[in-house]
């Protein structure tokens, strides 16, 4: 899919280039974005049919204006709906949303449209993967999370009872249009969820940043600029580590700081929304992954406390006691990180930390070591 470069954004839009040769393509921010979809999508891809895959909580928030500015500027749509939750990432879903694409007789060089979180973008970027080999790729992330990370970077995929995002593909899209206006309809957990995120490129290379916002979280919050500011920041961060390793055979991995723990938690509660969200995964596992490294001896214990602090300051969980119903043995815990795709021949692949700011590849990781800190860590209260 190539986008219209020349095409010129509102002022109040930042645009975020995400430079990928001819699979190059643009982050805009702003607000009003969905409404205005309808335009921006006419003048760049002139033509093309959209394919709407929405979940059916943000399909009743926002795929009515969607839809009205797609009808507006004489694009031909259709709404595909699925159910919201990380479930809905499996084999059925995906089968059931190619089939709709196929009865909806959309072509190779039309557009699927993924309005929603993360589950959405994954599971519809998947499809738009596979369908006619390859059809046209549009993400409208609606929260936070998806805004700042996986929307941003062409991973798709879905979930397996062996683990999460185990089956997919590197499929970038043509366009993404981060609406800051939908953040606005999502729970204070959701939203605390996406924030992890958020901090997360301060704890991997920007200590800035992540001074940045120990200063101005409440205004990431609330909204406004300082919020524009960390989506962009964020963006920024990540589209500079795809366009260096864009299928994650380098630095790239770096972006799964706290993911190897964090995926593991959520593969223990079966993906079950209700004990533990993506975002709160994340954030316990960013916690672990510097109280490991402090127990390595590889940064200071001070490091750990301090983003830990920071984290719990805006709601975040820190520690896997926190987790309703708990997360069953260390025995438990050291087979879901197994699965880990960032295992290579069997070895431990871990995101380490030797300082905020300051996290690298720690590949070969003792898993001895590991499996004493996890007895650790499920001892703490």
């Amino acid at each position: 899919m190539t986008s219209t470069a020349a095409v010129r954004e509102p002022d109040a839009v930042t645009r975020v280039p995400v430079a990928l040769a001819e699979r190059s393509y643009d982050i805009l921010i702003g607000s009003g974005l969905i409404a205005r979809a309808g335009e921006t999508i006419a003048a760049r891809f002139p033509g093309r049919a959209v394919a709407i895959v929405t979940d059916e909580t943000v399909g009743a928030l926002h795929a009515p204006a969607l839809e009205a500015g797609l009808s507006a500027a004489g694009i031909r749509h259709h709404r595909v709906t699925v159910p919201a939750g990380e479930a809905t990432k499996r084999f059925a879903m995906l089968e059931e949303v190619v089939d709709q694409l196929l009865g909806h007789r959309l072509e190779r060089g039309d557009i699927v449209l993924a309005l929603g979180g993360g589950v959405v973008g994954d599971l519809a970027g998947f499809a738009a993967a596979i369908v006619r080999r390859g059809m046209g790729f549009v993400q409208m992330p609606t929260s936070l999370l998806a805004q700042v990370d996986s929307s941003v970077g062409g991973k798709t995929g879905i979930n397996s009872r062996h683990g999460k995002n185990l089956i997919g593909a590197f499929y970038q899209p043509g366009l993404v249009l981060a609406d800051t206006d939908a953040l606005d309809t999502l729970s204070t957990r959701e939203f605390r969820a996406g924030y992890a995120e958020v901090a997360k490129y301060g704890l991997i290379d920007d200590p800035g940043f992540f001074s940045w916002l120990e200063t101005n979280w409440r205004g990431v919050f609330q909204g406004g600029r300082d919020r524009v500011h960390a989506i962009a920041t964020s963006c920024r961060a990540k589209a500079a580590v795809v366009a260096r390793d864009e299928t994650e055979t380098g630095d790239r991995a770096l972006l799964n700081l706290g993911h190897t723990f964090g995926h593991a938690l959520e593969a223990i509660t079966r993906y079950d929304g209700a004990r533990l969200v993506h975002g709160e995964g994340v954030a316990i596992g960013m916690c672990q992954a510097f109280r490991f490294s402090a127990k390595l001896g590889l940064c200071s214990p001070d490091d750990a406390e301090r983003m830990a602090a920071h984290l719990k300051t805006v709601g975040l969980p820190t520690e896997a006691a926190a987790i309703p119903g708990g997360v069953g043995d260390v025995d438990a815990l050291m087979a879901a990180i197994a699965q880990d795709k960032k295992v290579a021949r069997g070895r431990l692949t871990f995101i380490l930390a030797r300082g905020i700011g300051q996290s690298f590849i720690a590949k070969d990781v003792d898993a001895a070591a590991v499996r004493e800190f996890l007895g650790e860590e499920l001892a703490r209260r």
